[in-house]
């Protein structure tokens, strides 16, 4: 494990309007997307463990109150994913100010393994660069950024992602591969895709 844990900062505030109904609320294998998430970061020894809620907040607190999660809410949410990402790295520099780096994740990967996060944090531990997923022909989060590039994150468009960054960063990054990283679930078709899957290995 990782000494001392890396904060995560898990993305959860979109409306889900594709889906028609939250996603981060959708259940998988007996639990939500959204405590699937949750317990994969904490599985794989991140702390804190920090959620950003936007379009829902009570329900997802409701959701993972008995965790040890830290929830914050992004007042500004509908202006875009970066802004989410602002503001989960501005509440891990209150909760963890000596953290030297951040991982950040989505609700909405629920392949994605504790065994897959741990992998990318010992990388970033080996290398000091940027460490992203990498699946069908690009690479995404979930993906850890050291203390450094920072400034970056905090700078995105209010609309972009961490996607952005990533690919800027060219030959300072590594990947790790991990196709399954690429099912997300946006559409109720998405969702059906990933409840026709084969059952994972636990994470």
């Amino acid at each position: 494990m990782i000494t001392p844990p890396i904060p995560a900062v898990l993305l959860a505030a979109g409306a889900s309007t594709r889906m028609g109904q939250p996603k981060q609320l959708l259940p998988y294998q007996g639990r939500t997307l959204l405590r699937r998430a949750a317990e994969t970061a904490l599985a794989a020894g991140c702390a804190p463990v920090i959620i950003v809620t936007g379009a829902l907040h009570q329900e997802l607190a409701v959701e993972v109150a008995d965790l040890p999660v830290q929830l914050v809410h992004n007042a500004v949410w509908e202006a875009g994913l970066g802004t989410s990402i602002g503001v989960g790295v501005q509440a891990v520099e209150d909760a963890a100010p000596e953290a030297p780096a951040v991982l950040v994740l989505l609700t909405d990967q629920p392949l994605v393994t504790a065994e897959l996060l741990r992998q990318l944090l010992r990388e970033w531990q080996l290398s000091g660069l940027p460490v992203a997923t990498g699946y069908a022909d690009s690479v995404g989060v979930p993906a850890v950024f050291g203390r450094l590039v920072w400034p970056q994150l905090l700078a995105l468009p209010a609309a972009a992602g961490a996607k952005l960054l990533l690919q800027r960063l060219g030959d300072e990054l590594v990947v790790v591969p991990f196709p399954a990283a690429a099912l997300d679930v946006d559409t109720p078709e998405q969702y059906q895709a990933l409840l026709d899957q084969p059952s994972p290995e636990p994470v």
